[in-house]
């Protein structure tokens, strides 16, 4: 456990608490399964403690390296975002992602594994190159194993086969149908 992102906040007073953190390409290689592989990212911490809770806002700014979802070649990524996580005082575990508990033995609180968290959701839905910087190699392979990249270079049995599963209604979802419309059989 890396002390630079465990904080004690029994010592804290109620209020505003700053936490700052570097994060650089060794915070991410003692993460065995992160999609993240290098980087280097600021994250402010400002904490907020309540007699009953810690309110948590995250600021997140800054580059990392993960793989492209196009050719699997590493690519930098710009990231940046706000969250918030609240770390309630409780005995009792809960569902929601955004809530943390804080059981009373506990005295401070590991946030490494919520900033690791954090950045990944950074990320855009998709990574990928920009136009011809995709590994050339790679997508013509890839293209080769395109069954059909268009509708019309399909073959007149997959056509047929398509045709007639698109005519063929589930029973059951026809019913439903018949019912939404009024009709009773």
């Amino acid at each position: 456990m890396e002390k630079e992102y465990i904080i004690p906040f029994v010592g804290l007073k109620i209020g505003k608490h700053t936490f700052e953190f570097e994060i650089t390409d060794s915070f991410f290689e003692s993460f065995e399964y992160s999609i993240i592989h290098k980087g280097k990212v600021k994250v402010e911490l400002l904490f907020e403690k309540k007699e009953t809770m810690l309110i948590g806002n995250y600021t997140i700014k800054g580059v990392v390296v993960t793989n492209c979802n196009r050719c699997n070649d590493a690519m930098e990524v710009e990231i940046e975002g706000e969250y918030q996580l609240i770390y309630k005082f409780d005995d009792k575990a809960s569902d929601d992602e955004s809530l943390i508990i804080v059981y009373p033995e506990e005295y401070e609180i590991d946030v490494k594994e919520n900033i690791l968290e954090l950045i990944t959701v950074s990320l855009p839905y998709r990574n990928i190159h920009l136009e011809g910087e995709c590994n050339e190699d790679l997508i013509s392979i890839l293209e080769e194993y395109i069954m059909v990249s268009d509708g019309d270079e399909s073959t007149e049995s997959e056509q047929k086969n398509t045709e007639e599963e698109d005519e063929y209604i589930d029973p059951r979802w026809q019913a439903l149908k018949d019912l939404s419309k009024g009709k009773k059989k």
